[in-house]
């Protein structure tokens, strides 16, 4: 029966472990954890090919305790039901360690099924997942668990698991591999962190090499072919998605253009055009604004231009779009005003809207008093005092001027006219 080259390599100990130095090196604290041999309820929290499976596997072997496999995309509540009839049964001496792969799967009422016996720790799970725990697992089950994050691996991380597939590989089939110069560098840089796919692509490089008597020839050109775009991690719901987009924004709102185009790339090799186009009209308004209030203006163009085009050559207008964000003057007036004015509002300052504001009509309604609205274009300057905010918060200031030219050039002409200067 085939076995997958990655499941057959798979570590048996925390020393085979590639990567994850920060919990799992010499004074990480889940490795001092597991060699303690008192195994808490933990959610494992990372990338797909980091890990996460391989160290429950080793702390599974470690725990002298009943194994239990679940997958979420499979399993339902019938299979935690099985799980639960075995407790306190001769087959579970020592109750039941669950193993449960990407929980977040789960609902809350499958999740929650979990918890009376993780609570007496007839249970102990470990949950893995590639999405942000906070927002997928209950927080039940989050209060009684610890989380560990793991990392993409590096490059450097990835090419001691790809010799040993090699290696492996040679031992397996009685071959001997001529690798040539760059293969093992250019999948450990392009297998995107993901160890698991790097060791599939060793795999499909022996299956694919050219073969003379007992030497498999591993090539260069092949290994290019085999790793195309693999080093791109997205998945439009999850968390790379968001991480890409939040990448994007703060690269523009801190001016560093060469790093938004790099975002912006990522986006757009991924297929994904219309996430990149609705960030960036946020942007021109959130983080641009009235520092370069036509930026707005020229950035729907460009988006609008983008869709017209299509890939690829839609990349070139969305650039300049990016671009022109990133080393724009920037100002968050606007936002921070709306913000305030919403705020004040939620927490019950308002009022009644101002007699001479409401609208017209309420003259024709026999109510006690005239308008009094004053009309600004009958004034010098088009300008008049008069009252607009309700009574109870007559006083309150939501906008304050960036300090950019264009906002200070209108707070200098309205400082002027209202006779402020």
């Amino acid at each position: 029966m085939y076995r997958p080259l990655a499941d057959e390599i798979r570590p048996t100990t925390l020393d085979d472990v590639v990567g994850q130095e920060h919990i799992l090196g010499p004074r990480g604290l889940l490795r001092r954890i597991i060699d303690s041999g008192s195994i808490p309820n933990m959610i494992f929290y990372g990338p797909s090919g980091s890990g996460k499976t391989t160290v429950a596997n080793i702390i599974a072997l470690r725990s002298g305790r009943a194994l239990h496999k679940l997958n979420a995309t499979t399993a339902g509540t019938a299979d935690i039901k099985s799980i639960i009839a075995e407790l306190d049964t001769l087959l579970t001496p020592n109750g039941v360690l669950l193993y449960l792969d990407e929980i977040q799967y789960f609902n809350k009422k499958q999740q929650q099924s979990l918890l009376e016996f993780i609570e007496n720790g007839k249970i102990t799970l470990i949950a893995s997942t590639t999405e942000n725990p906070y927002f997928y697992v209950y927080n039940a089950i989050l209060s009684r668990s610890t989380v560990f994050e793991f990392k993409a691996l590096t490059a450097k991380s990835v090419k001691p698991a790809v010799l040993r597939a090699i290696g492996m590989i040679e031992q397996r089939e009685g071959v001997e591999a001529a690798v040539e110069g760059g293969v093992v560098d250019h999948i450990a840089s392009s297998c995107g962190g993901d160890v698991r796919k790097a060791i599939n692509s060793v795999e499909l490089l022996f299956t694919s090499a050219e073969k003379t008597g007992e030497t498999a020839t591993l090539k260069l050109e092949d290994a290019v072919m085999l790793s195309q775009r693999s080093a791109m991690r997205y998945d439009r719901d999850g968390d790379s998605h968001y991480d890409i987009l939040s990448a994007l924004q703060k690269s523009i709102r801190g001016s560093d253009p060469d790093a938004a185009v790099h975002y912006l790339g990522r986006l757009l090799e991924a297929g994904d055009m219309i996430s990149a186009c609705r960030r960036l009209l946020v942007i021109a308004a959130e983080d641009i604004g009235l520092a370069h209030p036509q930026a707005i203006v020229i950035v729907k163009a460009c988006v609008d231009s983008a869709f017209q085009l299509g890939l690829p050559e839609a990349q070139i207008p969305l650039a300049e779009a990016v671009i022109l964000l990133a080393t724009a003057p920037k100002s968050n007036s606007a936002v921070m005003a709306i913000s305030a004015a919403r705020e004040d509002i939620r927490i019950g300052k308002s009022g009644d809207i101002p007699r001479e504001l409401q609208n017209v009509h309420a003259d024709s309604t026999g109510m006690e008093r005239d308008q009094n609205y004053k009309y600004p274009h009958d004034y010098p300057n088009h300008w008049v005092k008069q009252q607009y905010l309700p009574d109870t918060i007559k006083n309150a200031k939501y906008y304050t001027y960036g300090d950019n030219k264009t906002e200070q050039a209108a707070k200098k002409y309205w400082d002027m006219i209202k006779g402020l200067m």
